[in-house]
C-alpha cells in the first residue's frame, strides 16, 4: 500500500493498495490495521464488487464490526474506507493478479501529485 502524504491528499485518490488475493475478508484486516492509525477504528468499507470474490455484509476486525458495502464505481477498482471519527481514505485497488512490475508502477503513479485543475474536477485550459 502507498498513501500520499496527508498534506497532499486534496485529490480524489489518497493512495493505492495491491492485495495479495481477491478474497476481501482475508485481505482487509492487515489493511485496516494500518489505516486505523490515522482514521481510528474503521466502521465501513465501500468496495467495487467486480474486483473481489463474494464477501459478507460485515466482518469483525480487532473487536470492531466493519460494514462491507459493494458499489460499482465509475472509476473502476476504487475503495472507500471510513473511520469512526469522520475520516475517509479513498484507495485505488490494483487487482491481485497484476504483474509485480505493473503493480509497483501503479502504486507509485497513484501517489504522485495531481495537477490542481484536474484534482478539483475542473478542465485544464490554456490561455
Amino acid at each position: 500500500m502507498r498513501l500520499r502524504p496527508k498534506a497532499e491528499r486534496d485529490g480524489y485518490i489518497d493512495g493505492a493498495w495491491w492485495p495479495r488475493s481477491g478474497v476481501l475478508p482475508a485481505e482487509l484486516p492487515d489493511l485496516l490495521a494500518v489505516l486505523s492509525v490515522g482514521l481510528g477504528p474503521v466502521w465501513r468499507v465501500v468496495y467495487d464488487p467486480a474486483c473481489w470474490s463474494r464477501a459478507p455484509q460485515q466482518i469483525t476486525v480487532d473487536n470492531h464490526v466493519v460494514r462491507l458495502d459493494p458499489y460499482r464505481f465509475e472509476r473502476w477498482n476504487t475503495m472507500f474506507v471510513f473511520g469512526r471519527d469522520s475520516g475517509l481514505i479513498v484507495l485505488r485497488v490494483i487487482p491481485s493478479a497484476t504483474a509485480e512490475g505493473t503493480a509497483r508502477a501503479a502504486l507509485m503513479a497513484a501517489v504522485e501529485p495531481e495537477p490542481a485543475t484536474l484534482a478539483a474536477g475542473g478542465i485544464e485550459t490554456r490561455s
